[in-house]
């Protein structure tokens, strides 16, 4: 179940206390159940998948092909369809339900959003520019981005060149963001630290891609612990 993700709602920013007086930070995050769609083999489309529906919508929103989809698979509408490979599609069945408990013994997750939109931005602000001097000669274009291309020769601006523009509002994924806790009565997920998105924006969570080793902060409280206990004992 290493490759599945679920899809939640960022609600807001809040923070944690440990044990130790630490605060720490966390973004909430309320997820959603996903439930299994379509299961698909090797045999009809040359590889292992299983596609998860999350979240409600109107049939009268639906097209006539999607409203037959969902009538001939024998349950409800979902909004968003996901589709995950899988090495091993045996223990899935249609119509089962995905939730928190994928993430029971997970640590670190990937976290996949869609940034906020600022709308046009100068080049300053869009890529760190310095801007021009502030004398000797510059007139009335201090936070211009300066020159664009070059002489007759290529005699044009190249693709990709930093300039003003659209800022934000681009699907970003941020990796290896800690599990601080787990709600699984109210569907509830805190990460720590922030994520991409405004409040209400949608956001797809999986499993750590890369392999983390470092600890958790439970872990380095627990650690501390530990070691002022063994301390102790010495000293007596």
């Amino acid at each position: 179940m290493e490759n599945l993700a679920l899809i939640g709602k960022k609600i807001g920013m809040s923070r944690e206390f440990f044990r130790s007086g630490q605060s720490v930070p966390v973004t909430v995050l309320k997820m959603e159940t996903g439930r299994i769609i379509n299961i698909i083999n090797k045999e009809s489309r040359g590889y292992n998948a299983i596609q998860i529906g999350f979240g409600k919508i109107k049939n009268s929103k639906l097209s006539k092909a999607m409203k037959g989809f969902f009538a001939k698979k024998n349950t409800e509408a979902k909004k968003t369809l996901k589709e995950f490979r899988l090495e091993n599609i045996e223990s899935f069945k249609e119509g089962n339900e995905i939730g928190l408990e994928i993430f029971e013994n997970v640590k670190f997750v990937d976290v996949k959003s869609k940034t906020i939109g600022k709308g046009f931005a100068g080049a300053m602000k869009r890529h760190n520019f310095g801007g021009l001097r502030a004398t000797h000669g510059v007139s009335i274009s201090h936070r211009s981005h300066g020159s664009t291309g070059q002489r007759q020769d290529p005699g044009k601006v190249f693709k990709g060149k930093k300039m003003a523009g659209h800022m934000g509002d681009k699907i970003r994924t941020i990796q290896n963001i800690e599990i601080i806790k787990t709600d699984k009565d109210n569907n509830l997920l805190y990460l720590k630290g922030s994520i991409p998105g405004s409040k209400n924006s949608e956001v797809l969570i999986r499993k750590s891609v890369k392999n983390i080793n470092k600890m958790s902060i439970q872990e380095k409280i627990d650690q501390i612990e530990k070691q002022k206990k063994s301390a102790d004992k010495k000293k007596k």
